[in-house]
This record gives C-alpha cells, sequence and structure tokens, in this order.
C-alpha cells in the first residue's frame, strides 16, 4: 500500500484580480497528485473584498464570498476552513493571486501593516506547531512574512515588495521561474510563480518543484 501524503490547499475566490489565481491553483493540485499525494480544498467563508471585472481590470457592482467563488475551482468539494484540522494533513499550500492579498489578507491594500484573516493564521501556526511544512507561492508568501518570526521566502525579484515583505521581518531570496526558497527552520517552501512574468508551464514546475520539496521535509 502506498503512502500517500495529504495536502489542504486554501483558495482565495476565484480569479487572479480578486481571488485566487487559476492556473497555480490547477497547477498546484496536480503537482500533488502527480507526486504521490491526495488533497483537500479549503477557503474563508467570508465576503469578497471586491468583485474585479477581468477583462477591462475595472471594480464591479456586486458582492461575492470567497468559499462559494472558491468552490468553483474546486468543481464543489471544497470546505470552509474554519473545518480543517492540521492533525488531518501532512502540509498545507496556498497558491497565489490578489485574493490572498485581499482576502486572506489587507496586504494589497495595507502592505506591511495588514492584518490576516484568523482563519488561515491558525491553519499556518497549526501547522507549524506540529512540526508540518508549508508552501506558498506568488503572493501568498506575504501571509507567512506576517504570522511566522523571520522566515525565509521569496517572492521572485520584485523589489517593491521584497522590501515590503522585509520591513515585515522575513528574509527575501530572489529567486527565477520554477526555482524554490526553503526555510528549513519554519519549514516553509516558496516559489515566485506569476509574480514574475511566465507561462503556464513556468507555474506547472514551480508548483512542482515546491510541492517535491514539501515531501522532503515531511
Amino acid at each position: 500500500m502506498e503512502n500517500r501524503k495529504k495536502f489542504a490547499v486554501v483558495l482565495s475566490g476565484c480569479g487572479v484580480f480578486d481571488g485566487s489565481e487559476i492556473h497555480e491553483a490547477i497547477m498546484t493540485l496536480y503537482a500533488i497528485m502527480k507526486n504521490n499525494g491526495d488533497y483537500e480544498m479549503f477557503a474563508p467563508d467570508i465576503p469578497q473584498k471586491h468583485v474585479i471585472n477581468h477583462i477591462t481590470g475595472e471594480e464591479m457592482k456586486e458582492g461575492r464570498n470567497v468559499l462559494v467563488e472558491s468552490a468553483r475551482i474546486a468543481r464543489g468539494k471544497i470546505r470552509s476552513l474554519d473545518q480543517f484540522r492540521a492533525e488531518e494533513f501532512d502540509s498545507i499550500i496556498f497558491p497565489g493571486g490578489y485574493g490572498a492579498a485581499k482576502n486572506l489578507s489587507s496586504f494589497a491594500f495595507d502592505g506591511p501593516d495588514c492584518t490576516i484573516n484568523p482563519q488561515v493564521e491558525k491553519a499556518v501556526r497549526d501547522m507549524a506547531d506540529q512540526g508540518k511544512p508549508v508552501g506558498a507561492v506568488c503572493i501568498a508568501p506575504a501571509l507567512m512574512a506576517k504570522i511566522l518570526s523571520q522566515p525565509v521566502l521569496t517572492i521572485g525579484d520584485d523589489q517593491e515588495t521584497a522590501s515590503a515583505l522585509e520591513s515585515m521581518g522575513a528574509i527575501h531570496k530572489k529567486t527565477g521561474h520554477g526555482q524554490v526558497v526553503v526555510d528549513e527552520n519554519h519549514k516553509l517552501v516558496t516559489s515566485p510563480c506569476y509574480m514574475l512574468d511566465a507561462t503556464i508551464i513556468n507555474i506547472a514546475e514551480g508548483a512542482d518543484a515546491v510541492v517535491k520539496k514539501l515531501h522532503e521535509l515531511m
């Protein structure tokens, strides 16, 4: 009987400008299964900060729910993040997209003074307390800069964002496509994905590299 590891994947909506980056989410799921793992998806059951027209980039006058929107990616099979239990999983991963910085935190609006959704913070701290690895890609490492103490991480090579994370106590490492930064102390694995000018192949390579490293840290 093969020992399949179980990953929790935390989504933040559906769509790069106001939710989860869909390519990053899907390639993360693919990488998990490709590397002998299974996954379950979660998202906080909260109002979305705002809704963006992904053609025009303009804000739309409507309200949506982060869990309901995330269910589009999950094909309906998703649970509210308040039901997450660290003891049931071997690792947790946060795909990027502006939702991580708008719905899971307020980083997009408040920068280094941001707050983190309490359910997100609890999930990360519970995994850390149990010595289980955490993955974050694209802008999601910003969450870890606020939650963890002096984490070593990457968001690629954007100096303005890197400086903001460093002001939060993080130690930033510059990276390129498919590269990861591993913080052995926190068992944190990060990769830039669409924080760089990327193709979906680059995203697949980044997600695969993150999942492989998370396996090594288990």
